[in-house]
């Protein structure tokens, strides 16, 4: 039998490719209890290793170095949680005049619309019963579904704190676990993945913090000026969202629209959509150049992309979770040399739009002149 390597047709691969790849997300999708805090858990280990390093620098133990380490993260973690609690508690004191205020100008629309479409009022009527039947109908669905997903978080941040310590506390054991994974010869590109993931995710998680806390004080300040209640809470959940890319800033503006359109004239609302739009402008022109694409180098296309598949694969920790992990796939395409074009694709490194990309011509022109 001939020692060379059975060449498979094109349409083979392509079919063993997609297979892989829809194993791949069956395991994922199946696993994500337990795969989520797994991930969220080695990226906070990630950032916090810095900080453990330089206490064990102070010659504190190392054991009480990530024990100190991981309490003074919960306790900030806990602080963001009891504030969110607090204003929400006031948020829904108000809950009363905003439902009286939202079925007044629900009553105006539901006119303006029989008005100017010249629909008679009980076919409007009819279709908003209908409607708040089937809200009625899903309410149950949506509040079932909130539970669960408030008790799944419950769950996480209770056992995330020991997937971080142990995960810092085993990392020699890890490190030594992908040094026999390999063979020594691609010891060095090894090397070289794990330090540039790891610089990686440490920039872009503290990048997204830097970005989130200036969009927050944006967003507090321009509700504060237009007099929007609560306009720190809806300052921070709009930097919250933010973090999702491209989706989170639609939901951060319709919200405090909503409450615009609630407490004060139509025209508010507006004057909310326009200082988003000036905070997003901002965002997009300054912050996020300068602390956090600089770090993640993938395109929109495929960023867009990346988001819509976590969303249906894991949810809103999927969003937030797609941009690092394809930022990563990427490190590691970009290190292998026959999925080096596919590292490119994810890339947002353009092309010279007047530069010849294939070169049969030239070929064919050269090979012409020879004869």
């Amino acid at each position: 039998m001939d020692n060379e390597s059975v060449k498979l047709p094109l349409y083979l691969k392509i079919s063993q490719i997609f297979m892989g790849i829809v194993i791949l997300f069956f395991i994922l999708y199946i696993g994500q209890d337990i795969i989520i805090p797994l991930v969220f858990a080695i990226m906070i280990a990630i950032l916090l290793n810095p900080v453990i390093l330089f206490l064990c620098r102070m010659k504190i133990p190392r054991v009480l170095a990530i024990f100190l380490s991981l309490v003074v993260t919960m306790l900030l973690i806990s602080a963001v949680f009891y504030f969110f609690v607090t204003q929400i508690s006031l948020f829904s004191e108000s809950f009363p005049l905003f439902k009286q205020k939202f079925l007044s100008l629900f009553n105006d629309g539901e006119r303006w619309i029989s008005k100017t479409f010249n629909v008679s009022k009980w076919k409007v009527d009819a279709w908003v019963t209908k409607t708040r039947q089937e809200g009625m109908d899903n309410g149950t669905v949506v509040i079932t579904n909130t539970v669960s997903t408030l008790s799944a978080m419950l769950m996480t941040f209770i056992i995330m704190p020991v997937y971080v310590f142990m995960i810092i506390y085993y990392k020699p054991l890890l490190l030594e676990f992908f040094a026999r994974l390999f063979p020594k010869n691609v010891h060095g590109m090894v090397v070289e993945v794990l330090t540039e993931t790891k610089g990686l995710i440490q920039s872009y998680l503290f990048g997204l913090l830097v970005e989130a806390v200036l969009v927050a004080i944006l967003n507090s300040v321009a509700l504060m000026i237009l007099g929007i209640p609560y306009a720190v809470l809806l300052g921070v959940i709009g930097a919250l969202l933010n973090v999702i890319p491209y989706i989170g800033g639609v939901v951060a503006v319709a919200l405090p629209m909503l409450l615009a359109l609630a407490t004060k004239q139509p025209i508010d609302a507006l004057y909310v959509l326009i200082a988003y739009l000036i905070v997003q402008f901002i965002d997009n022109n300054l912050f996020v150049p300068k602390i956090v694409a600089s770090r993640v180098k993938i395109n929109a296309l495929v960023s867009i992309i990346v988001v819509l598949l976590g969303n249906a694969l894991w949810g809103v920790p999927g969003m937030f979770l797609s941009i690092p992990l394809t930022a990563i796939v990427k490190v590691i395409f970009d290190r292998i040399g026959p999925l080096q074009p596919f590292g490119f694709l994810l890339g947002d490194n353009q092309p010279d739009i007047t530069r010849e990309i294939f070169v049969v011509r030239r070929k064919a022109k050269t090979a012409t002149t020879n004869r």
